[in-house]
């Protein structure tokens, strides 16, 4: 018994589901994932791109299947909710722009696997363990790159420093405080990485605003901070008009007497 055991365990159903639904290794995965990704755009031409947004897809469905459906509506919201900022943010108003001047199909799946990644990093053990340190390294590493921004960059960040003040106050006191924390991890790699690389680039100033801003802002986390305020508020609501659909469809659906 316990060789079919281990047999079983080692098999790839359930070394996929280890690694979807573990923090350890989804977290290591997303890392990597963004890295190669990102790498691969810039060798890439538009239908290129179609594939590694087909392909971020394929690993968000995948990462899906193992969240409950609360935790899945959560990310639904995220996904249009991101989306819709995505359009505005960078094809409306012009506050940064991606390499090839569109919105690329890998932003969308893109937007909710940070903020599973955000989660997963939350509920990684070393986290659980020293939660007060984790926040305070955070908060260090968020201030002192607004500060940077403000004082030392060769670009001025002013942007960015609103935008960290804001996502400090939540980091402090929001009940998804570990969270925010978590996504700003993972979101500070993926704009430096991004940004050096040349996937986006974001204005010298906001668009009609005047206000200088970093490439990337120091506090581009903060956004998440909405995302999840919108996730939470209505994710539920997603969730019981789904339930209502299918109950109507399957009582379509039986056959009546």
């Amino acid at each position: 018994m316990h060789d079919a055991v281990t047999t079983k365990d080692r098999s790839p159903g359930n070394a996929l589901r280890t690694v979807l639904s573990s923090p350890a290794p989804f977290v290591a995965l997303m890392f990597v994932l963004t890295t190669a990704a990102l790498a691969i755009d810039q060798q890439v031409n538009l239908w290129g791109q179609h594939l590694l947004g087909i392909a971020g897809w394929i690993v968000l469905i995948g990462a899906a299947v193992y969240l409950s459906p609360l935790e899945r509506s959560r990310v639904a919201v995220v996904i249009v909710v991101a989306t819709i900022g995505e359009v505005i943010g960078s094809i409306i108003w012009g506050a940064y722009e991606y390499r090839l001047g569109n919105l690329p199909l890998f932003v969308p799946p893109g937007h909710g696997l940070v903020y599973l990644t955000g989660l997963q990093i939350s509920q990684l053990d070393v986290v659980r363990r020293h939660t007060h340190a984790f926040i305070t390294v955070v908060l260090v590493a968020l201030i002192g790159w607004a500060l940077w921004g403000l004082v030392l960059a060769d670009r001025q960040d002013v942007a960015g420093a609103i935008g960290a003040a804001f996502l400090a106050a939540f980091i402090i006191g929001g009940r998804s405080r570990l969270i925010y924390a978590g996504v700003f991890v993972f979101v500070a790699y993926l704009e430096l990485y991004g940004t050096w690389v040349g996937t986006w680039t974001w204005a010298e100033t906001l668009p009609g605003t005047g206000i200088p801003d970093g490439n990337p802002p120091s506090g581009i986390a903060a956004g998440y901070v909405l995302f999840d305020i919108a996730a939470l508020t209505l994710a539920p609501a997603l969730l019981a008009g789904v339930r209502a659909l299918r109950s109507r469809l399957s009582s379509w659906s039986s056959p009546r007497g």
